[in-house]
């Protein structure tokens, strides 16, 4: 599992299976350039801010245009919504108060007003404008959820549920419903009635953390014998979960385990996390970012939405803007040292390297057994070429397992891509041939240990057989076909090595490796002008630049008639997968 995969599951995103189509390009981004001079500029600039996914320039574009054209209702609503994305809640709530007074039915902005009126208490204020965000299958969940919350909040718990009750919609409402009802419940001291909501959310989907978490709660303080069953299980699926470890060490020391939420404001920052964190991961990156930023405005320390919301700025390129969120974890929950670790790892895609060593050696340091932060120092040495070094951190994780099993697998993998990029053959062979003892078939392994072979000249059926394994299971995936084509091509089989290398190049044009090799099989079959193409192509695609060197050659040589000679190669490069 991927550092960013299992990311997203400790940040428990839900499993309801549906698309949310949005479209505003918002972000954010630190860096803003000096205003422009006039109000055209303003409105000009924000729009390519937009564009650049930097909400943060974007804000403060269009409310400068804004101000020369008040009453603007396009410009009005631009300038909310990049405001909201920015995590600006309160500026958004006055721009908010503005655009309803010229669109009432503006249903983002009542939900901006809805949800501050929810922080600031005021429950009766706070279900007028949250009844009028309703509209749609997709977004009327959240509104009406937090109306149900603002009538508890406002003392009414029965309300509360029937407003839940009454909600109609698409079969994964049922786990919403059933995860608010019983956490509504559960504070209004209906426990058995609470119980009966969390198990139907719990059969619906046992692998959702919240659900879980809130279900093993109410376990924890009613029968902590289903308790104990309920993490256990879940333990099964995800292993090693900070917050799951944590509810099992309490139930170990005869401890309940606290309650997901406490306020009916906590209750609204749920909703909004654990859609907008469904948003995010689903197509919906830009209505998830606005859901989550108003989870963390009604709780500033929900370890969980600050989690979803940095992983979305990553998936939004914006590592600076994943930086200061990861930075906001609270100290005291179990999940700081998870966001301390993916705050390393933004810190190495900002070129800062050095820093984020220094944060990930010290975690390790604290906690010499910490997996997680081995395997993330690991994985930015590869990534940084440092093969010897990083070797000898994923030594370090494998020091730590006992028993490995199939989800070891990768570290193993891993190990062995830092043994054989560091000259160290024999090694790496042992290791890539545990990953696949451990994993039988997997396309990864298979594609890297059967090219080596090749690479080797040993083994030279077996390893073109893995290989050609590797590309049945992903046909579509552009480097594993560029290894069989240059496999192929090691061969000497040209014809063969044309033809799926062509197939690489329809799938991943743009790296420069497979233009390149494409280019020394046309070269083979006689195709030089087609050859000094994709060699000129590789070039413009900024390779390496010690296979620069060799591609200029190229470029004013050609080929040399010799047997061609192993060369680094794209799947033999520091692989991100797994």
């Amino acid at each position: 599992m991927t550092a960013s995969n299992r990311l997203r599951r400790l940040a428990g995103v839900a499993s309801a299976g549906f698309i949310v189509a949005w479209a505003p390009a918002l972000a954010a981004q630190s860096q803003i350039p000096p205003l422009s001079g006039s109000p055209l500029g303003s409105y000009l600039a924000a729009r390519h801010a937009g564009a650049q996914r930097d909400s943060s320039a974007a804000a403060v574009y269009y409310r400068s245009a804004l101000r020369a054209d008040p009453r603007n209702a396009e410009l009005l609503e631009r300038a909310f919504l990049a405001v909201l994305a920015d995590g600006e809640i309160d500026m958004a709530a006055r721009l908010a108060e503005r655009a309803v007074n010229l669109d009432r039915n503006g249903r983002l902005a009542r939900l901006a007003l809805g949800v501050r009126s929810l922080k600031q208490q005021r429950y009766k204020a706070a279900r007028p404008n949250l009844l009028r965000a309703v509209h749609g299958p997709i977004t009327d969940l959240a509104p009406t959820l937090l109306v149900a919350w603002a009538q508890f909040g406002a003392g009414d718990w029965r309300a509360a549920v029937e407003t839940i009750d009454r909600l109609s919609g698409p079969e994964w409402y049922g786990l919403f419903k059933d995860l608010h009802a019983g956490l509504i419940l559960d504070l209004a001291g209906r426990r058995k009635d609470a119980g009966k909501r969390f198990q139907q959310a719990h059969k619906l989907d046992p692998t959702m953390l919240r659900v879980v978490e809130a279900y093993g709660s109410w376990a924890s303080r009613h029968d902590k014998e289903r308790a104990l069953t309920i993490f256990q299980e879940f333990d099964k699926v995800l292993p090693r979960h900070p917050l799951i470890t944590e509810a099992l060490d309490r139930l170990q020391r005869g401890q309940a385990v606290p309650q997901i939420v406490n306020t009916a404001a906590s209750g609204g920052a749920e909703v909004l996390y654990g859609i907008g964190a469904s948003f995010g991961r689903r197509g919906g990156e830009d209505l998830g970012l606005l859901y989550l930023q108003l989870a963390v405005y009604l709780s500033p320390n929900h370890a969980l939405g600050l989690l979803s919301l940095a992983d979305l700025y990553e998936n939004l390129k914006k590592p600076d803007q994943a930086l200061k969120i990861y930075a906001k974890v609270p100290k005291s929950s179990p999940l700081y040292r998870n966001a301390a670790i993916q705050l390393a790892m933004n810190l190495d895609s900002l070129d800062r390297t050095n820093e984020s060593k220094e944060q990930l050696q010290k975690l390790i340091a604290q906690r010499v057994d910490d997996r997680e932060a081995i395997m993330a120092l690991g994985n930015i040495l590869r990534g940084r070429k440092q093969f010897a070094d990083c070797a000898e951190v994923y030594a370090q994780a494998i020091s730590s397992i006992s028993d490995p099993q199939k989800s070891d697998w990768s570290v193993f993998y891993f190990r062995g891509i830092c043994y054989e990029r560091s000259k160290q053959w024999e090694k790496a062979e042992v290791d890539l041939k545990k990953a696949l003892e451990l994993f039988p078939d997997q396309p990864h392994v298979l594609n890297y240990l059967g090219y080596s072979w090749v690479d080797h000249g040993h083994n030279l059926d077996e390893g073109m057989a893995m290989i050609r394994k590797a590309v049945e299971q992903r046909p579509d995936d552009g480097y594993i076909v560029d290894s069989l084509g240059w496999a192929y091509y090691r061969l000497g089989n040209y014809e063969e090595a044309v033809k799926h290398l062509e197939r690489a190049i329809e799938i991943r044009p743009e790296d420069p490796t497979i233009n390149d090799h494409l280019g020394d099989a046309y070269w083979r079959v006689g195709r030089r002008l087609e050859a000094s193409f994709q060699w000129a192509h590789a070039r413009d695609l900024k390779p390496e630049p010690e296979d620069l060197a060799q591609i200029e050659k190229k470029l004013k040589d050609g080929l040399s008639e010799e047997t061609p000679g192993a060369r680094a190669h794209q799947a033999k490069k520091p692989d991100k997968g797994g």
